[in-house]
């Protein structure tokens, strides 16, 4: 099998850190290569080495056995190597055909734009992915799942012959996840490469053939996916095995926290009913798009209600904003924390303290010293590393940021939390951390309403389990009583009762 990249004890350090040092990866024609390791082992450092976003200090990257000297993102791209990052970089209000041929949109004799020309391109390099989407669509107006796509289609008009998928799963539903697997299996076979870096563990068994693991920023091994079981792919990646992933469940208390009565929001949600109690956790399962995360945000006022009643620890309250939410002791950890929950440029202590001001500040104005000072405090307790609140959240690790966005619930005094996709975009040994987390909040008495699309969190953690289909809650199931086939028998079965 024709090698077409060897990137040979590859090192870079940055002041103070070293983030590779001896580390050695291989890709074959048409091979699809799990890339995977904790937050901080490496990978991303790596990737972007082959990207030529960074110099590398030491060693030896070949393409088609062809040194590359001097590696630059215009020269890696002229190589056949495109990076396709969690966070797309598409021009929003730009069409389709103009993402994919951006920088390089074809002109008529005239040097105008050849606008005809263009869509044809366009629609050329869509028919190859076999993708039901319009060249002249908006790229604001597709879903996520298409955006991705359009990502791919950009990266083979420019004749990508290596493709690097950085959590592509992060933002997919299921079915989403099965398109896209069928588009990485199709190029596949028609020779195109690609490095799969998910912190997903399935899906590295669904999609690839062999899988590299980094850990601390050395190469820990690579093998063939089928020599591997899900326990040793954990074990190399934390280096020790990870027993009792979740903590045992505790009896939950019977007061009453939130209550939810007839809830609808026309054309998303319908007449939802659900409890909650003082050290539960309720988990909401569903398929994309059966209204999930839409619950979560008519509850804390994020999005308005056409009907419903709310009870907050036995008192019927009306939110119309998040604002009222947090002022009754509710909190929501929201899907994507990185557009919707945390300010990525101010640094950790801000984004933990600023739920409730007040409790910082002296003669009217925010105490600076007060503020690092209870961040630290919570800092410390949820075990972020390094502790230091003073950094800027965006230098943290996705669990670490996740943990930043508990504190900050914390910090406020919430005894309600709603939780979005907990363990979203964190590697398997900071999972097991914020399991932990959710855990003690529960044992504590604070009440937790948990959307996630990884079953076995939610059969590890609920206390009860709600199905959503279709913007209805269709079951509700005894969290010692679930399996995952009993969850997607409701979930996406036509037929039936509703609760």
């Amino acid at each position: 099998m024709k090698t077409v990249l060897e990137m040979i004890k590859i090192g870079k350090s940055f002041p103070g850190v070293r983030a590779l040092h001896n580390v050695s990866f291989t890709l074959n024609q048409g091979e699809i290569h799990g890339l995977i390791g904790e937050n901080g082992a490496g990978k991303s450092t790596l990737m972007k080495i082959l990207s030529g976003a960074y110099d590398r200090d030491e060693g030896i990257i070949k393409i088609d056995s062809n040194e590359v000297i001097k590696a630059s993102p215009k020269k890696m791209i002229e190589l056949g190597v495109a990076v396709i990052y969690q966070e797309m970089t598409l021009f929003q209000h730009l069409s389709v055909a103009e993402n994919i041929f951006s920088g390089r949109i074809p002109k008529t004799r005239f040097g105008l734009i050849s606008w005809k020309q263009l869509e044809t391109n366009a629609q050329a390099v869509l028919d190859q992915l076999e993708v039901d989407i319009h060249p002249r669509s908006l790229v604001k107006d597709l879903n996520v799942a298409q955006r991705q796509m359009v990502e791919i289609a950009k990266a083979l008009s420019r004749n990508a012959r290596i493709i690097v998928l950085d959590e592509p799963s992060a933002v997919l539903g299921d079915t989403e996840l099965l398109g896209l697997f069928e588009v990485i299996n199709r190029l596949s076979a028609q020779g195109v490469s690609f490095i799969y870096i998910s912190h997903r563990l399935s899906e590295l068994f669904q999609i690839t053939q062999r899988i590299t693991v980094l850990k601390d920023g050395e190469w820990v091994g690579t093998k063939n996916t089928y020599e591997l079981t899900n326990d040793q792919l954990v074990s190399m990646m934390v280096g020790r095995e990870l027993k009792d992933i979740y903590p045992p469940k505790k009896r939950k208390a019977e007061e009453m926290a939130l209550e939810v009565r007839d809830m609808t929001r026309k054309g998303v949600i319908k007449d939802i009913n659900l409890t909650v109690r003082k050290g539960e956790i309720i988990g909401i399962a569903g398929l994309a798009g059966s209204g999930r995360s839409e619950i979560l945000r008519a509850i804390i006022g994020a999005d308005p209600l056409d009907a419903g009643k709310i009870t907050v620890f036995g008192k019927q309250v009306t939110i119309r904003s998040p604002k009222q939410a947090i002022r009754l002791g509710m909190g929501l950890l929201p899907e994507d924390r990185k557009t919707e929950g945390l300010f990525l440029n101010q640094k950790a202590s801000f984004n933990v303290t600023i739920s409730k001001l007040s409790n910082i500040k002296k003669g009217g104005l925010i105490s600076k010293s007060a503020e690092k000072e209870k961040a630290s405090y919570f800092a410390k307790q949820l075990e972020v590393r390094p502790p230091n609140v003073s950094t800027k959240v965006k230098n943290f690790s996705g669990g670490n940021q996740q943990k930043f966005m508990f504190a900050r619930w914390l910090y406020s005094g919430c005894k309600i939390i709603l939780v979005d996709e907990p363990t979203r975009g964190v590697d398997v040994g900071a999972k097991r951390e914020i399991y932990r987390l959710l855990a003690d909040l529960a044992d504590q008495g604070v009440a937790i309403l948990m959307v996630s699309s990884e079953l076995p969190e939610i059969l590890g953690l609920s206390h009860r389990i709600l199905v959503m289909r279709e913007g209805q809650l269709v079951k509700e199931i005894d969290g010692d009583e679930a399996t995952e086939e009993l969850i997607m028998k409701y979930a996406a079965w036509q037929g039936g009762n509703q609760i």
